[in-house]
């Protein structure tokens, strides 16, 4: 199980690298596809390990026996929450002007972004 230091140090990163992306992706709507993504990506996985810390959830933690990609249900549960987070943040309120289409897309990538964070850096 991880702390909770360790939690607010995933997060952060997989946000800040989530905003670096949408800088570069998002050309139109750069700063604010950035700190909308990025914010939302910090909550979706914090919220996300918060909630395995409360429950003791142990068994999340477990990798799967795949070199490449030694992913557990935890590292998938940080990008479906970052997913959720993004798509609702950007969507709703960051950039409701903006085609669903493309707004998936920004989300889709702040949920990868988690999902490879806590797969390979924590």
């Amino acid at each position: 199980m991880i702390g909770w230091g360790q939690i607010g140090y995933g997060a952060v990163l997989s946000g800040l690298l989530a905003a670096i992306a949408l800088a570069l992706v998002a050309r139109p709507h750069r700063l604010p596809a950035a700190f909308g993504g990025g914010i939302a990506t910090v909550a979706g996985a914090a919220g996300w390990n918060a909630i395995l810390h409360a429950a003791h959830g142990e068994r999340f933690f477990t990798d799967a026996p795949v070199g490449l990609l030694p992913a557990s249900w935890q590292d998938t549960g940080s990008g479906v929450f970052a997913l959720a987070a993004a798509g609702l943040l950007l969507g709703l309120v960051v950039l409701p002007g903006v085609p669903a289409r493309r707004v998936a897309g920004y989300a889709t990538l702040c949920a990868v972004i988690a999902f490879l964070v806590d797969v390979y850096l924590y």
